[in-house]
Parts: structure tokens; sequence; C-alpha cells
């Protein structure tokens, strides 16, 4: 059995928990780990949690669903809740996978879940396909091996790539190389450095150490990365 993904609701109705709840409880591939009534209890809880499904209500007072989306940089895959249809469409550009309306009925719950899984298999699968990125070294294009690659430390516009062999200075920001590596097995855990969640040998309060280096871990990914070794051994 999949480890059951970890979920949130947000909506300023009681009523609408109690019912989203009560589903998310019959289902044993979910757990749900906060209730919020507004937005700003939400963007409080993500910001040091990692969480996978979002429940969201969009008419909610001082900052609606659809506003919240726009404000937090990163989100979890969202499904959203609400009375009104009029912003289905509108919802699709920021990565929605489904859109439930009120109220809401467990068949459509099930199938809204199954669409959710169905995202989650697929990156999966995507993920386990990479095992190489190419970069830009010296006017060259290189292949980097994944399971050689150390961690990766910002260098300016470029990124220094400490490998098991030697380190490279590849022409990409270190924000375009995250997005080319497998959420599974990296982790950007500062700023300015993102590691191999297996190369970690040591890990205390304020840093962790590969290969006799000490990398510092930010105040902002602490929890996520307490999370994510849990998992990850």
């Amino acid at each position: 059995m999949r480890e059951a993904k970890k979920c949130i609701i947000v909506d300023d109705e009681p009523a609408a928990h109690y019912v989203l709840a009560n589903y998310i409880k019959q289902n044993p591939q979910l757990e749900l780990v906060f209730q919020g009534y507004n937005g700003i209890e939400a963007m409080n809880y993500l910001r040091e949690n990692t969480v996978d499904l979002m429940f969201l209500d969009i008419n909610m007072p001082e900052i609606s669903g659809m506003e919240l989306l726009k404000i937090l940089p990163t989100h979890p895959k969202t499904i959203l809740t609400t009375a009104y249809s009029e912003f289905a469409l509108e919802s699709y550009d920021y990565g929605v996978i489904d859109y439930l309306l009120k109220p809401i009925y467990f068949p459509r719950f099930l199938k809204a879940i199954d669409r959710f899984f169905a995202t989650e298999n697929g990156k999966q699968k995507a993920e386990e396909a990479i095992n190489s990125v190419n970069v830009k070294v010296d006017g060259y294009l290189m292949n980097i091996e994944l399971d050689q690659l150390l961690f990766a430390q910002s260098f300016g516009n470029y990124v220094k790539l400490h490998t098991t062999k030697r380190t490279y200075l590849a022409s990409i920001t270190t924000t375009e190389f995250e997005k080319c590596l497998p959420e599974k097995s990296f982790m950007r855990i500062h700023k300015s450095y993102i590691v191999a969640l297996d190369k970690i040998e040591v890990t205390e309060k304020d840093f962790v150490i590969i290969k006799n280096e000490r990398i510092p871990i930010g105040i902002t990914y602490k929890r996520e990365l307490t999370d994510r070794l849990k998992k990850f051994k």
C-alpha cells in the first residue's frame, strides 16, 4: 500500500470542513494534517510544512483562494472547493488539478482523488527516468550523472556542481538547475545549496556534512529537511 499523502483543508465554512474531513478519513491513502479557516492560516502553515494536496475554498474573507494561489511562490497540488463555477477556467492557470462544486458528493470527491493520484504516478515515473542532466561548462554541453552529484552551490549566475569525480562550474542558475533534478532525490536546503539526500553523511542543527564539506541549512528549510530525511531513510 502506498504511503498516505498529507493534505490540508482551507475553508472558512465549518460545514465544509466537516464534509471534507469525513471524506478524507474514509480514504486510507490520505492523511489530514491541518485545517485552516482563512488564507493567512494556510500561508503560515505552508511556510513551515510540506503538504501533498490542498483542498482550497475560493470565496473566503480577506484573501480568496485564487489570491492565495497567486501569492504563494509554490503550493501543493490543489483541488478547489466552491459553490460557484465562474473561476473554473482561471483556476487551471495555477496548476489546480480539479474543481469541486458544493455541495460536494462522495463519488465526485473520489473522482478528484483519482485524478490527484494519476498526476502523482506520472510525476514519479518521470522522475525515475531522470538519471543525468546536460549543462553548459566552459561553453560545451556536458552530461552530469546524477548518481555522482553530491551537491550544487550557487555562484552568481553559475552553479558549482560538486561530484564524486570533480567540481564543475556550470552556466546555469540554481533555480534553473533545481528544476532539472528529481525531487525525490534532491532538495534545496539553503538559498545557495541543493544536496543529494542519499549523500548526506551527518545532519546537525544548522548544517549537513557531505564528503567533509559543511553545508548550511537555511532556517526555512529545516522542518522540510527533517521530514524528507525520515522518509528517505
